[in-house]
């Protein structure tokens, strides 16, 4: 059996305030690990520790307490080892604004060994495969918010990591440009390279991700595969678009079902604990209405993430 990409155990960050004293403790404990092959999402509010466990992961923070392997290399005995199997898109723009598009991934190259007879067709590779070959003698600073997303990935890729890190690689980015990049990401997922993401955007993470994470005041609240998490879900709200105006009397009729007037012809319902969707029907039936189409609810993700970062904040 391969060794997981990351094992994190017992993992501790505590802040260090000006006056030398303990200050805020970032992380309380943290145990996690993902499969290599895994694509894999962090989720938490700001503030939560996913930044900081990322900064840990990648050498850009130094941990307080816990164990950290990267394809069973421990980051304290060989760091620099641990730090060939990563590729990071941070959070935060870093790229060098009057440097060249093809110079900024080929020096990139250079920093891991890798000569120029190679970095440079690895480069061209990337940056047809993220849409950034024609601008590739363009300095960053004339690409668009997007582009220097993309630039960032291509950058991170360059080495041929078998473990990618993006902190919100999305973030500002258009819904065409992030679609493009979801489909990217999950076609160098699919050829093998392990991915950790975390994001704002829940939509993208239960598109993509095959297990998930939820990070709440420095700990994990709830870990699993997606299917695991959205089972938190003990109800489900679909819509019904019908052939006929919704009645006052219809609406009463669906009074355990919870419903909501979205328009004349359209209502959402809640199912599960015993609530079928076929009495629903039924009921709308009698009211002389027929349902023309059924609608799930999208972002079932984010209405757990609620739920559970709410119960954790009310603990």
């Amino acid at each position: 059996m391969s060794q997981p990409a990351l094992e994190v155990r017992d993992l501790e960050k505590t802040y260090v305030s000006e006056g030398g004293r303990p200050g805020t403790k970032a992380l309380t404990g943290v145990t996690l690990t993902i499969e290599a092959g895994d694509f894999f999402s962090l989720l938490g509010p700001n503030g939560a520790g996913k930044t900081t466990l990322i900064g840990i992961v990648t050498g850009l923070v130094r941990k307080t307490a816990g164990k950290v392997r990267v394809y069973g290399v421990d980051i304290d005995e060989d760091h620099e080892k641990a730090k060939t199997f990563i590729g990071v898109v941070p959070q935060e723009l870093n790229i060098n604004i009057f440097e060249k598009v093809f110079d900024i991934v080929v020096n990139q190259a250079g920093y891991y060994g890798i000569p120029r007879s190679a970095a440079i067709p690895r480069t061209e590779e990337l940056l047809r495969a993220l849409g950034l070959y024609e601008k590739r003698f363009d300095k960053s600073q004339t690409l668009s918010g997007g582009m220097k997303r993309r630039l960032m990935i291509a950058r991170a890729l360059v080495h041929n990591p078998r473990f990618l890190v993006l902190d919100e690689p999305t973030a500002g980015v258009d819904v065409e440009l992030r679609r493009g990049m979801w489909d990217y990401l999950q076609k160098i997922n699919k050829e093998g390279t392990t991915i950790l993401l975390t994001t704002h955007y829940l939509e993208e993470a239960e598109q993509l991700s095959k297990h998930v994470a939820i990070v709440n005041k420095g700990g994990i609240i709830a870990h699993g595969t997606m299917r695991d998490i959205l089972s938190h879900l003990k109800t489900e709200t679909i819509f019904l678009d019908l052939a006929g105006t919704i009645t006052d009397n219809a609406l009463g009729d669906l009074k355990g079902y919870h419903p909501k007037k979205i328009d004349p012809t359209t209502i959402s319902i809640e199912i599960g604990e015993g609530k079928g969707i076929s009495d629903a029907i039924v009921s709308l039936h009698g009211n002389g209405l027929q349902v023309q189409t059924v609608r799930a609810q999208s972002g079932k993700l984010e209405e757990v993430f609620v739920k559970l970062t709410k119960e954790d904040n009310a603990a």
